[in-house]
């Protein structure tokens, strides 16, 4: 298992040391970078924790950082840091996204509660985007002829009404259901409908990924 990590980016080497000694007084791992551009190298796809970014910096500003984290689809909490308040930039960022705007110098103890609240939406955010994960993964095991029974029994047929519509046996539709169930997970539709919505995917989404073109042979 990894530990989440808060990254801060930040120009001035004494707010990186002083962040960096804070958090490590509540037991919680850092990475610290005097730029954007050293932070992008270093971030992978999928970062855990969260960023405390400051806003004016050299060469990329925390503003466009913050933008290329959306053009690559990189989800993670951010934390401005600025010296100067500016209420038409803070609206901008938090419309984008950003979590909170905190003026320097830094409350510690404020921060430190900010942190723990964006390590917290973090992992939810992961927690969920691998609910998701697995429930599309279990979707893609079922056949085309299976993607069919699925469809046709979400939108309120009974397999009696599937069997004439498929013009295959009621047997072969219970035998097909059952199968679903298996490979799902689940025992009844109505337990597959209860998981689609944890993963806040309506059934409408659901008609898109039972795309037959998609499926196994």
């Amino acid at each position: 298992m990894t530990s989440p990590t808060v990254y801060v980016v930040d120009d001035d080497p004494g707010i990186r040391s002083s962040l960096s000694f804070l958090l490590e007084t509540v037991s919680l791992q850092s990475a610290c970078f005097a730029n954007a551009h050293d932070f992008l190298a270093a971030c992978g796809p999928h970062p855990e924790g969260c960023l405390i970014l400051d806003v004016r910096m050299p060469g990329l500003s925390g503003l466009q950082l913050q933008d290329e984290l959306i053009r690559r689809k990189i989800d993670l909490p951010i934390i401005y840091l600025t010296g100067f308040a500016e209420i038409a930039m803070a609206v901008e960022v938090l419309h984008k996204g950003a979590m909170d705007i905190l003026e320097k110098p830094i409350d510690g103890a404020l921060l430190l509660q900010r942190v723990e609240s964006a390590l917290e939406i973090n992992r939810l955010s992961r927690q969920a985007d691998a609910a998701h994960a697995l429930f599309e993964a279990r979707l893609s095991t079922l056949t085309q002829r299976e993607r069919e029974v699925l469809a046709l029994a979400l939108s309120g047929m009974v397999n009696k009404t599937i069997a004439r519509e498929l013009a295959i046996s009621l047997r072969t539709i219970e035998g097909y259901r059952m199968q679903i169930y298996l490979k799902l997970g689940v025992s009844s539709l109505l337990e597959f409908a209860q998981q689609a919505a944890s993963v806040n995917l309506p059934l409408s989404g659901i008609a898109s990924l039972l795309n037959p073109d998609k499926a196994p042979t």
